[in-house]
């Protein structure tokens, strides 16, 4: 038992971490809170359902729980709360040490980093139970172990043991193994005992300490809509007062004395008295050993208890939303689709004015925060010419699209009157994540509409204002044939990462921004394809057969002509020959007029006396004007260059010699091979597909600029009359003819 004195240090230093194992209420209240030592002598007990709760006044003073759960990183007081579930093994007989230690080392990192941590905890009776039983085992007579026989041994009949029993017998072992499991990470661990339930021990703890946040850990992920485990169930992300009705408990734990109902109840009293709760799993394997960190992070795991009900729908039901407005958007005639299109473009120009003073708004914002870049502040930037080149482009996807989706790609004859076709159908629903650049919301809206897929599109805070009204022209659009939902964009405060662990929601991600942003996502969407590009490390190679005009034209047009794109020159590369030549000459006159920094490769640098900056690393996009500059043998040496230190997105060659000029584009293994051409070339607009949804340096699907085709995927319809596959075995009555079938004439239109 801990003494008073010593109880109030350890709740505020950094070097304790409180662990209160079963029933502490009633030694926190004489101990931690003597004006509430006699109130609980004669404390009347408030029932919900069946579940007894202790009720105590709400005396917290620190302001109201968390709203959102993005602000649970900055909880400084935190309750952790162990289930019977979560500390026990699968038999119940004994401690899940692997899980608990996983437990400790969490709790322990964020004591560490000055939070102040609690742990409620069960475990006592399992480890009593495990003890006894083996004292039990133990003290059989040797007679009685020979007459029972080997092979009975393990059978031997065991006492039914009183859970008190077993919870006095495991309750000083208990708490020696966590105090040996957080001495390892230099803290000293401290128990209060008492008589209640954990789950109102946990609640009522976190309000009169006043805790920032109550974690609470069992064997189910959080809330559902149906019981867990049915194939309807769905968990609930964010749980509100009032809102049990759309609650079904399934049965208890197969240990403990609360259940999910108590937990609730519970939870609903610390968030009444101030603390935000969470309810998560602590025994799944792929996230156990790090779901306490990742609540405090903020990340999605679990039910969140809010006080504060969002105006628009979640997140998940925005997928689900254009899901459904998805496949009625494929439903559609071409026709109509394009219509959509068409109508989008007109609006972009009418509703000119509106878009750029909403972009107006975001430009003066992002300039007085100063948290944009010049090349940022570019991107974000929109302009009537840029309006007007968007309209273009939207006419050119629904031109394109007349055909998109249904065409048949293949036809065959399985047998007779047994034709199997294979068609485009839209891939589903596409989640594009977007950075400072609000052209491209109906850019992209505009290619998923004519590809018929759902549309979650997720943009930098920065464009917030042009991103409004871009979205709701999209849907004032797609309103005149009755798919407003089809394209949703997400304003809710969802972190990247959650939104790529909604795989069962979302087909594919694309990500349009910077190395950074896409690294990130490729790294959080484990469960959803991503289709895009890390890094946009083009080259230029500048062959001993090269036009001095083109060189320099080409040259500046690719690095110069707008540098923070991903398709802009990152490398260039010069034949050996060419090095102090008036062709050499000339271009690095020209990088300097245009105030283009250069770093020296490493085998450049070694022909000069005075080089500029030896370059760090040859796999750098540098986004700005700054480029490398090195040397190579051969166009042979070239190729091995781009395919060493390149990131397959766009590469070309300057050369007058054909025969150079094709080894190049059929040796380079980049999306984009270009010869005697800008590495700005590479886009869906200047390619003629209207519009990209990005560029692809993937091998798989799409690759290069992704336009509506990269959107589709296929599906085969086999159209048979009473076939069944025996009447095509050994000795059956019909045989394979697989014949290949023309296809149907495309619209020319």
């Amino acid at each position: 038992m801990l003494c008073r004195a010593a109880l109030s240090p350890l709740v505020r230093s950094p070097g304790w971490c409180f662990v209160l194992p079963p029933h502490a209420i009633a030694a926190i209240s004489r101990l931690y809170l003597p004006c509430y030592s006699q109130r609980l002598r004669s404390e009347s007990v408030r029932c919900w359902s069946n579940i007894p709760f202790i009720t105590v006044p709400l005396s917290r003073a620190h302001g109201k729980s968390f709203a959102h759960r993005s602000e649970l990183k900055h909880a400084k007081r935190i309750v952790v709360k162990l289930g019977s579930a979560v500390v026990t093994r699968g038999d119940e007989c004994g401690l899940a040490l692997g899980r608990l230690a996983s437990i400790v080392e969490q709790v322990s990192m964020l004591q560490n980093q000055g939070r102040e941590m609690m742990i409620v905890t069960s475990g006592a009776v399992a480890f009593g139970k495990q003890r006894l039983r083996h004292e039990i085992l133990l003290s059989q007579s040797v007679r009685q172990a020979l007459h029972s026989g080997q092979s009975q041994l393990k059978d031997m009949a065991i006492p039914v043991l009183e859970a008190r029993a077993c919870a006095a017998a495991g309750q000083s072992g208990l708490m020696a193994l966590y105090e040996a499991m957080f001495t390892q990470y230099s803290i000293c661990a401290a128990q209060v005992i008492s008589v209640k339930d954990n789950d109102s021990l946990a609640a009522r703890l976190a309000v009169e300490m006043k805790t920032d946040l109550l974690i609470v850990l069992s064997d189910v992920e959080g809330l559902f809509d149906s019981p867990p485990g049915s194939d309807d169930a769905k968990l609930i992300d964010i749980f509100y007062p009032g809102d049990q009705q759309s609650v079904t408990f399934g049965t208890k734990s197969r240990v403990g004395m609360g259940g999910m109902e108590a937990k609730v109840k519970a939870a609903l009293w610390a968030l009444q008295g101030g603390t935000s709760v969470v309810i998560a799993n602590g025994t799944h394997p792929k996230i156990s050993g790090h779901v306490i960190t990742d609540i405090v992070e903020g990340k999605k795991v679990g039910t969140f208890f809010s006080e504060v009900k969002p105006a628009g729908p979640t997140v998940e039901q925005q997928a689900e939303m254009a899901r459904a407005g998805g496949r009625t958007l494929a439903a559609l005639q071409p026709e109509q689709r394009a219509e959509i299109i068409y109508r989008l473009a007109d609006l972009l120009t009418d509703q000119r004015e509106e878009i750029l003073l909403a972009n107006k708004k975001d430009l003066e914002e992002a300039e007085n925060k100063g948290r944009l870049a010049l090349p940022l502040l570019k991107r974000l930037s929109l302009s009537t010419s840029k309006l007007n080149s968007l309209a273009i482009g939207l006419r050119q996807i629904a031109a394109s699209s007349q055909d998109s989706v249904g065409r048949v790609i293949r036809r065959t004859r399985i047998a007779k009157d047994l034709d199997l076709e294979q068609v485009t159908v839209p891939i589903g629903v596409l989640l594009v994540i977007f950075e400072s650049r609000p052209d491209c919301l109906p850019q992209v809206s505009a290619l998923a509409i004519a590809s018929g897929n759902g549309l979650l599109l997720k943009g930098g805070k920065e464009a917030a204002h042009s991103n409004q009204i871009l979205h709701h022209l999209t849907q004032e659009a797609l309103s005149i044939h009755g798919v407003r939902d089809a394209v949703q964009l997400v304003n809710t405060r969802e972190e990247v990462e959650d939104l790529c662990r909604l795989d069962k929601l979302i087909d594919l991600i694309i990500p349009r921004g910077s190395s950074q942003l896409v690294r990130n996502i490729q790294k959080a969407a484990k469960g959803i394809p991503v289709m895009g590009h890390s890094e946009g490390i083009c080259h230029v190679y500048v062959d001993t057969d090269a036009s001095v005009e083109k060189v320099t034209r080409i040259t500046r047009d690719s690095k110069c002509e707008y540098p923070a794109a991903c398709n802009a020159l990152e490398t260039l590369l010069i034949h050996r020959d060419l090095l102090r030549t008036p062709l050499f000459d000339q271009i690095i006159d020209m990088l300097r007029v245009e105030q283009v920094k250069i770093h020296a490769g490493p085998k450049f640098a070694s022909y000069l006396t005075f080089s500029p900056s030896e370059v760090k690393s040859l796999r750098t996009e540098y986004g700005d004007l700054e480029c490398c500059i090195e040397v190579v043998d051969s166009v042979q040496e070239a190729v091995e260059h781009i395919h060493k230190y390149g990131s397959s997105h766009t590469d070309v060659i300057i050369t007058e010699n054909e025969k150079t000029a094709e080894f190049f584009l059929q040796h380079v293994d980049s999306a984009c091979v270009f010869w005697n051409a800008s590495t700005r070339f590479s886009d869906g607009y200047r390619f003629g597909l209207g519009a990209e949804v990005g560029i692809s340096t993937s091998r798989i699907h799409a690759r290069g600029p992704v336009g509506i085709e990269g959107l589709l995927t296929t599906k085969w319809l086999l159209r048979g009359n009473n076939h069944v596959v025996s009447d095509f075995s050994e000795h059956g009555t019909m045989k394979y003819l697989h014949e290949s079938l023309p296809l149907p004439q495309r619209n020319a239109n």
